[in-house]
């Protein structure tokens, strides 16, 4: 019987082994970045048996054998949508400045989305005036509203704006919400769900979590954009999820959230909707692109350029970080990033030193409070490398800063729902947008300063004498900094 035991005992060790071996190889052959690649290996080799089940779970970017065949067929009919974009007047490249080119043109290769001008930007800068103006707009709409968001929270005004999608449905305007199944979970448990489709809404859940979903695709991949699009002319975009700060993660004890959202009307609504469209499709395989952009003479005033950049999987890898790398590169000035969640890759730290080297002013600012503790220790790991090249890191004392923004030399901007973290620029659903309009620019550059000004900057002198424990749980979260 003891010869039995060993023979099994061997088996499973060379089992294990094998197993080892062959995800290290997995590993290796899938050409990822060095940290990422270390940071799971590691996982596997000092978490026995566990670390190889984590990797199958969340090691791959699995989006689902149904999901993954559905988006392959749709590169055809969404390609031809995106090409009919550049036989409209509002696509003229050569009105583009040298920046903003660099930009498109990478987006248009990548993507087939150009950059479109014609638009009107609003930056609305606060929960009150963001909520009331889109209440403002579904209550105006006479034909149909979709939305999508990462996070809908009950409560305070996200109910009144619940109230208002109910009263449009009511008078025969069509209404579609996709919400994340994670993020919106409270939602989804709440009364709401019922409510909604009872009135004749049509209320989606993408990318659902359950224990049998969890062996056919990676549980941590999530719709991450807010999107609203109101008769296929009127668009908002930002960080903002569709909650009320007042009545969302009260108990956290960072503070109340702080977000922007920007209002669109004009040529790139439609863009905004036929992403919409996808993800409303990838989870339903309902097809309904929207119409193509319409020139209207009363808005010929409206010129400024805007360029739509979707990201997820299905779509071409890491493009949102391609367009942030290709800004940083251009700058000859200044750079301001605002950012809750800040876990940069090897390739966005090294852009980041460089500009700070090549004497450009480098600005970051993130909360001074995080929700999450995992992100904030690691977060911190790499200040001392970003001090020592003269980035100035500002921590934000006035809640949790949550607006995602860039600002390039104080005349380019890109803003949207992406964090400057692993998560955002592989894996999730987001949606960002590169402004070419000076004015908009100005007064994102205006509401940068504000939260610098509420902010404490980071001395890094204070910084190099920190607490020794401080430094070693930096570093241990540093070693999983690319899988958070």
């Amino acid at each position: 019987m003891e010869k039995v035991y060993q023979f099994f005992t061997l088996i499973s060790l060379l089992i294990y082994w094998l197993l080892i071996a062959g995800i290290t190889v997995r590993i290796v052959t899938k050409r990822r970045s060095i940290g990422v690649s270390f940071a799971w290996m590691m996982v596997i080799y000092v978490i026995p048996f566990a670390g190889i089940v984590l990797y199958f779970l969340f090691g791959e970017l699995n989006l689902g054998k149904k999901r993954a065949s559905r988006a392959k067929d749709m590169f055809g009919p969404y390609g031809v949508w995106c090409k009919q974009l550049q036989d409209y007047r509002q696509y003229h490249p050569e009105s583009l400045t040298d920046f903003a080119q660099s930009i498109s043109q990478l987006c248009q290769s990548r993507l087939g989305i150009p950059a479109l001008a014609d638009n009107r930007l609003e930056l609305l800068k606060t929960t009150d005036e963001i909520m009331q103006r889109l209440i403002e707009d579904i209550n105006a709409a006479q034909t149909d509203i979709h939305m999508e968001f990462y996070i809908w929270n009950p409560g305070g005004l996200a109910d009144c704006v619940a109230d208002a999608l109910i009263k449009a449905r009511k008078r025969g305007v069509k209404v579609k919400v996709l919400l994340d199944s994670a993020g919106s979970r409270v939602f989804f448990k709440s009364s709401w769900p019922v409510t909604f489709r009872s009135a004749g809404i049509e209320l989606v859940d993408a990318l659902s979590v359950s224990p049998v979903r969890m062996f056919f695709r990676r549980l941590d991949l999530r719709l991450h954009r807010k999107i609203v699009v109101i008769d296929n002319i009127i668009g908002y975009t930002g960080s903002m999820n569709m909650v009320d700060p007042a009545y969302f993660k009260v108990d956290a004890g960072v503070g109340q959230w702080i977000d922007v959202m920007v209002r669109i009307h004009g040529a790139s609504v439609p863009v905004l909707n036929c992403i919409h469209a996808w993800d409303w499709e990838v989870e339903t395989s309902t097809r309904s692109l929207p119409a193509m952009p319409q020139y209207r003479e009363q808005d010929k005033t409206e010129t400024d350029v805007v360029q739509v950049i979707p990201s997820g999987p299905g779509m071409p890898e890491a493009i949102i970080q391609q367009v942030l790398l290709q800004s940083i590169y251009q700058a000859k000035h200044k750079i301001v990033i605002t950012t809750p969640y800040f876990i940069p890759s090897e390739n966005l730290m090294f852009a980041l030193i460089s500009a700070a080297q090549r004497k450009v002013s480098v600005h970051i600012v993130i909360p001074d409070k995080n929700d999450s503790m995992m992100v904030e220790w690691a977060s911190r790991s790499f200040f001392y490398e970003l001090l020592n090249a003269g980035v100035n890191i500002h921590r934000f004392k006035g809640g949790l800063l949550h607006t995602k923004s860039v600002v390039i030399d104080e005349n380019h901007s890109l803003i949207g729902t992406v964090n400057l973290d692993m998560r955002s620029l592989w894996l999730n659903f987001e949606v960002t947008l590169a402004v070419e309009e000076y004015e908009f620019t100005q007064k994102l550059n205006r509401l940068q300063r504000r939260y610098i000004d509420d902010s404490t900057l980071v001395d890094p002198v204070k910084w190099r004498k920190r607490p020794l424990q401080k430094k070693f749980i930096e570093q241990f979260f540093y070693m999983f900094s690319p899988l958070l």
